[in-house]
């Protein structure tokens, strides 16, 4: 039995709650990303604070000692530009990504980093060393667009166009063709945002 206010229709009634709901992954989104990007920024300051010595804790490809490093490298950076650069993006698609809830967000965020981690120590040079959010970046566009395909929900197929238009020049950066730029992690980290997109659908009842 459903009960609905006086003078307000169920339609209307639900579309408040809806958008109730929006508002609230809406905000706890935005923290979760400001809090994320926040404590990058505090472990560079700690790094720069000890000569770089963290970077050391990246991906080391080929070598097993450089597995762990497939979590830690994407909170650390190559200096503050390098950071300042990642910043921007990182907020903007992962407040995107994690809008329609913080557990598939951090569900995809897990299988962007183990895809795009073990991807680059595969296949980067032999003793590279990797690390940044860029794979992150690269893997929540993929999340976000491919999201909109698999899912077939109105809100995530228009989240995922208005991704692609302004953010579809980023995937130059997925070719190898800029040195000393990871675009293993790119690639990889798009693939993993696709995978994780499917893994993590909402499957319709029939």
């Amino acid at each position: 039995m459903s009960v609905s206010e006086p003078g307000l229709p169920p339609s209307g009634r639900s579309m408040r709650e809806r958008a109730s709901e929006l508002l609230t992954g809406a905000l706890g989104s935005a923290i979760l990303m400001i809090v994320l990007v926040s404590a990058m920024w505090a472990i560079e300051i700690l790094d720069y604070v000890e000569n770089n010595r963290l970077d050391r804790y990246g991906i080391v490809a080929h070598e097993p000692d450089g597995l762990p490093g497939i979590f830690f490298a994407p909170f650390l950076h190559a200096g503050f530009a390098h950071l300042m650069a990642n910043s921007v993006p990182l907020l903007i698609l992962g407040f995107v990504a994690a809008i329609r809830g913080i557990g598939r967000f951090l569900a995809a965020s897990l299988i962007v980093i183990l895809v795009s981690g073990m991807g680059v120590w595969l296949t980067s040079p032999p003793d590279t060393l990797t690390i940044g959010a860029s794979g992150l970046v690269f893997g929540y566009f993929g999340f976000v667009v491919a999201r909109g395909l698999f899912d077939r929900r109105a809100l995530d197929i228009v989240l995922g166009v208005v991704v692609a238009v302004l953010y579809y020049s980023i995937l130059w950066g997925a070719l190898p063709t800029q040195p000393g730029v990871s675009w293993q992690g790119h690639l990889f980290g798009l693939i993993g945002g696709v995978i994780a997109a499917w893994l993590l659908r909402r499957r319709r009842a029939y």
